[in-house]
């Protein structure tokens, strides 16, 4: 199946929920928000969330600085 994970064509297998995905990219520590097609995805949906083809997933992270 493929994605556009933050502007990228990916490919992944089919039925994958958006946890597997994040686990998958090996980001998840990272990853304070994700939305999919636009949409934010509450962080305690993301194991029940399957994703679709050419689904556009945007993970997003807060980053400090001073």
């Amino acid at each position: 199946m493929n994605l556009i994970v933050n502007g990228e064509e990916k490919n992944f297998g089919e039925n994958s929920t958006l946890q597997n995905i994040i686990s998958e990219l090996k980001i998840e520590e990272k990853v304070m928000a994700a939305a999919v097609n636009m949409e934010i995805v509450k962080k305690d949906e993301w194991s029940s969330f399957v994703l679709k083809e050419n689904d556009k997933l945007e993970l997003l992270q807060f980053v400090g600085g001073g």
